[in-house]
């Protein structure tokens, strides 16, 4: 029979392996849309930041689960990096992509923070503090670029409402 501590060890590494997944798609959806940012460089330089932040992320993630001598679900990683390709796809087409994408980014932020807030509870509750400064660390940088983004938003929409009135969609989306 499984103790509370076993239970909660198996819940906390599956969180582990499923945030570490996360993080790749988090990497799929950002890093075209880099690519494809013209008229937008502030949006452009904190998503390569946080694509710096989300490969210490994984880093940190990989050396949580090297303690418990596990790593990610490759398949995991595969499958959530491949949604994520999608996804940055299927905006591409859209007039309003700098938009859409700005949203999806907010609302895939907060996805990472819950995902976080979950894991540090776990791991509180089950011992794992050797995790908690490097789970911390992870949310605070999701919390930073939620707020960061939620904080451009305005700019945004403004700046794409002005180069739609000024050239059209075509010109306006990225």
């Amino acid at each position: 029979m499984a103790t509370q501590h076993d239970v909660l060890r198996e819940l906390f590494v599956t969180g582990l392996r499923n945030v570490h997944a996360v993080e790749h798609q988090a990497l799929s959806i950002m890093t075209p849309q880099v690519a494809r940012i013209e008229h937008y460089p502030e949006v452009a330089d904190r998503l390569r930041l946080h694509i710096e932040e989300t490969n210490g992320q994984i880093a940190r993630l990989d050396e949580i689960l090297a303690a418990f001598d596990t790593s990610g679900s490759t398949l995991k990683d595969t499958a959530l990096g491949l949604s994520g390709s999608m996804a940055a796809i299927a905006h591409t087409v859209a007039g309003d992509e700098i938009v859409k994408n700005s949203f999806a980014n907010y609302a895939f932020e907060h996805f990472e923070i819950a995902s976080y807030m979950s894991l540090l509870v776990l791991a509180e509750d089950g011992g794992f503090v050797h995790a908690t400064p490097l789970l911390r660390k992870s949310l605070g940088e999701e919390e930073d670029m939620a707020r960061w983004i939620g904080e451009a938003l305005p700019m945004v929409t403004r700046r794409y409402a002005s180069l739609y009135a000024e050239h059209g969609s075509g010109t306006a989306k990225a």
